[in-house]
């Protein structure tokens, strides 16, 4: 058996986004470096939070 669907919408409030989006940044971040590394692809990541704060991730092969 599967988990379901998941329904995805906005959080409203602006203190209670911040633990979902700290946890998937730092999933995308992980996924990213494995594609990277298990496919020898150049990856770059920019992410910018709510608040404004930049993340980036980049990997020249």
């Amino acid at each position: 058996m599967g988990r379901g669907k998941t329904q995805v919408k906005l959080i409203e409030d602006r203190t209670s986004q911040q633990v979902p989006f700290s946890k998937l940044r730092s999933g995308l971040h992980r996924k990213a470096f494995q594609l990277s590394v298990l496919c020898d692809a150049e990856i770059a990541l920019v992410v910018f939070s709510p608040g404004g704060r930049l993340y980036e991730f980049a990997n020249a092969g």
